[in-house]
This record gives C-alpha cells, structure tokens and sequence, in this order.
C-alpha cells in the first residue's frame, strides 16, 4: 500500500511537531508543518509524573493536530513520543488520552531508535558528504549522538541531558550565573564521560547539529556577527559572554533570539559548550531536519517493503542461532490459525507482529533451553531493535513469553481478544511443530467463540499421535485458568499422514 500524503508527530520534551508530506516519486515534500512549545519535560513532578497542567497544554496542542490530520489514511501517519514520556510514570494513563484527541495511536520510542531516526532524517537533508558524520541533537530532555556514513548510523547514544531539564536545574527562572553555568557544564561532561572515547573527534570527519537548540544557536551567531560559519566555539564564547552580562533570559537583547526559545536557551547553550569541548568539535553545521523527517522515510520505507524491522529481526535470529526451518514451520501454521480466527482488518494490523514473533520465538535457547520462552521474552523486552517502538517490542516479547507455561504469568501482558488469539496461535503453532519435522500436519480450522475458541481436526490423525492429543488437553486447562475456554474438536476433516 503506498499513499500520496503522510505525516509525522513529534511529541518532544520541549516541543511537538507536526509535519505533512507529498509523496512524489519516493520523496516526501513538505506540504504543511506545524511547531508549538509544549514544554512537556517541564512538567514533569519530582515523583517522576506528568503535572496536569502540562498534560492540559499537550492534549490542547494535539487536538489542533489532530484537526489538520483529518483526511490523512490512519496508516499515513506515525507520531512518536521521546524522552518525557519515557521518564513518565504516567505516560500510558496520558496517551490514552493523547490519541483520542489525535487520532491515531502514539508510539513511545527509546532513546537508541530516536537516535537511529534522527541520523536518517539529517542525512537525508544533507548533500552527499565523503567520511563519517557526528549529528547531535539536543532536544528537551535528552541528547541524541550518532556516528554513521552515508544514511547508515554505525554508533548510537542517548543521554539524560536536555535544554529544558536544563534549564530548570540550573537557571530556575531564567536567572543565568557564572556558577550555574558552569555546574551545567559540568553536570554535561559528567553524562558524556561514557561516550567521549567513542565519540570524541577523530572518530569522525564533518559535525552536524540537528533541530532546536543547534538551529536556535546557529541563527543567533548568524545574525549577530558569525554568518555563515556555523556554530563554533568562538562563537559560542561569544554568546556565553553576552548572556552572563545579561545575567536573565529575559533581558538577553540579542537578534534572533525567539521568544519560545528563550527560556530553555541557557540550559542548551551549556549542553553545546560541553559537547563541544569534550568531543572536540571545531565547527558544526546545522540542519532543521531530525526526528520527523526520519519517521516520514521510515513510514516511505514501510510502504515501499524496505521496513527496517524486518532486517532487525532477521540480524536477531541470526545473531542467537534459531532455527530458520523450525520458525518457518511455526509461523506458516500461527498465521494461517490466525487468519481463520481473526477479522481482516486484525490479520491485516496484527499479522506481522505474530510473524516476527514466531521468528524470535527461539532465540532465547542461545541462553539456556529451561524457560527458554522466557529467555526469548527478557531478549526482546531489553534489547535495542531498530525500527521497533517500545509497545511494538512488549507486544513480541508478551507473545514470547505466552509461546508456553501457564498462561496466568502472562495475563498482564495481552491487550484485548486479538492478543489472546495472537497467543493461541503461536502456542497451538508451537505445540503441534514439536516434532520438528515436515510431515504433513492435519487440515486445521480455528474458530473464534463467544466464551473461547475452538479447534477442528481430523479425530484420527489425533489418535495416532498420542503426545498432542495430551499437550492438547493440557492447553485446555491452560485456558480455563484465564477464564478463556479452548475446545478440540474432533471429526473426519482429512489428514496427512504422519506416522
């Protein structure tokens, strides 16, 4: 499926965005895009939750997105949220609330994935550059670093460090002091000492600074004396200098300075100081592009069947050894059970996921064969997979962990009816490939029921095949422990021969 119009959400620590794109030849063009300063990192309590307040000015700035989004197919659109969401503890109990008033689902990113869609999104925006290329990015609540060639990042880094939690730690108020200046400074290099080796010049041949605070920066040298240079620690001393005299945001009287901008810009500036004295930057340009531009070719790529998720969970299986014919064998029967079962609309949504999942099913016995669903769980719930969001990874991982065992330990885990059948699927799929062979598996038909599901096969080949007709009946204790019933049903559906 491929659409004419896509668009990207960005719900940052500092601000959201919005951008909507024309689809010419493979290319996104942008067609309208919109920025407010919802300063959601502000919000956020000393108990690690989101204020009300905050979440008011949030769900306010979505709805007006959400009415520009009329018209856009749901599929067209992605949005992603970053860093102030991640920390929250209340961020499910918000988005909830979030995408009734958007429209569409709301993915919350980790840093790591944030990082790789910034890389693309800058370097997609940029002429072709011989060697390697540093992009920094330093958004609300966090600092993205990268390290790649061409559009390939290579290394990735994600650090606690923003222009708003920033801001307020060491200039509460917009009072700006030589000492806290320097306490952020500090505080930044502190962050960066588990990077700086990797990352510190010459790892890499050409810096870029991407979005806000590298933008807000670079337009402050270019209209005060430094055009065309980029930013550079001259120029950096430079505004350091003037905004210490000026000892307040609110008095900083330099051109360029936007007024959405300014009460974070201390707490940026300092960040930018300290990168580029511990990584050994000389001159950096800059570029608008970052985040949304990298969903919208990551969504162009989905379209076009370039999605990274598939490489990923191809480089999983391969890096801890499944099986390839026994995830094929296991995925080929999960889905055709799960097309019997499920509407078209949920096989159409919900199949790769069930796919990729059988896949993965086995990779947790490069850890040990005992549990080894639950290895297979921890590896997905924990690891960085490029192209996957944080829900999309606990789905697989719930689906892992389900794969087998009692289904109660699993229970918190599954989302709604299409959940359980997911899970259903992949065990009967599981269960039945236990042999791990290719002969022919009976003619199977599941049906969803009002109370459960049930299971047609040929009554015969059940007979002859002692140890699934007993795994089978424990699945159906399995289920009544969840308050599902699962029934076998037997009759003459015809078989291949199996033994």
């Amino acid at each position: 499926m491929s659409h004419s119009v896509i668009a990207a959400v960005d719900l940052g620590s500092n601000s959201f965005r919005l951008q909507v794109s024309r689809v010419v030849q493979g290319q996104p063009y942008t067609l309208d895009a919109l920025k407010e300063p919802v300063r959601l990192a502000a919000g956020l309590l000393p108990d690690k939750t989101l204020s009300e307040p905050s979440q008011q000015r949030a769900l306010a700035c979505l709805e007006r997105f959400g009415e520009r989004l009329r018209g856009v197919p749901r599929d067209a659109v992605r949005a992603v949220g970053t860093n102030a969401l991640r920390v929250a503890k209340n961020a499910q109990q918000f988005l909830q609330r979030a995408e009734a008033v958007l429209g569409v689902p709301i993915e919350i990113i980790a840093g790591h994935e944030e990082a790789r869609l910034i890389y693309i999104g800058v370097t997609h925006s940029l002429p072709h550059a011989r060697g390697r290329r540093l992009v920094v990015d330093i958004g609300g609540g966090s600092t993205e670093f990268i390290i790649g060639r061409g559009h390939s990042p290579q290394l990735l880094e994600s650090l606690y460090m923003g222009c708003v939690s920033f801001s307020a730690r060491y200039f509460p108020g917009g009072k700006v002091t030589a000492k806290g200046f320097r306490s952020a400074q500090l505080a930044a290099a502190a962050e960066m000492q588990v990077l700086a080796g990797r990352f510190r010049a010459p790892h890499w041949d050409h810096a870029v600074g991407s979005s806000g605070t590298a933008r807000a920066l670079a337009e402050l040298l270019e209209q005060n004396g430094f055009a065309g240079q980029g930013i550079t620690p001259d120029g950096l001393a430079f505004l350091r200098t003037r905004l210490l005299e000026a000892g307040d945001v609110r008095h900083f009287g330099l051109a360029g300075l936007r007024p959405e901008r300014a009460p974070v810009l201390p707490g940026g500036m300092a960040i930018m100081c300290s990168v580029f004295d511990e990584l050994g930057i000389t001159r950096m340009q800059t570029t608008e592009s970052g985040l949304r531009e990298g969903v919208l070719y990551e969504l162009l790529g989905r379209f076009e069947h370039q999605d990274i998720r598939e490489a990923t969970v191809q480089a999983f299986a391969e890096r801890y050894q499944a099986d390839p014919e026994q995830a094929r064998r296991v995925a080929r029967l999960a889905l055709t059970l799960f097309r019997q079962a499920a509407s078209p609309e949920s096989f159409r949504q919900y199949g790769a996921y069930l796919r990729w999942a059988a896949a993965l099913h086995e990779i947790g016995m490069s850890i040990a064969h005992g549990g080894y669903h639950r290895h297979s769980a921890y590896i997905i719930d924990n690891a960085d997979m490029p192209g996957f969001s944080k829900p999309e990874q606990a789905m697989i991982g719930g689906l892992l962990q389900g794969q087998r065992g009692r289904l109660p330990k699993v229970a918190s885990r599954v989302t709604g009816r299409e959940g359980w059948l997911m899970v259903l699927c992949l065990r009967l799929a599981v269960l039945i490939h236990r042999d791990r062979s290719d002969f022919p598996v009976p003619r199977l038909r599941l049906h969803d029921r009002s109370r459960g599901f049930a299971l047609s096969l040929s009554g015969a080949w059940l007979a002859r095949n002692a140890l699934t007709q007993a795994n089978l009946a424990s699945e159906m204790q399995h289920w009544q422990d969840v308050g599902l019933s699962l029934r076998v049903e037997t009759g003459a559906a015809r078989a291949g021969r199996r033994d």
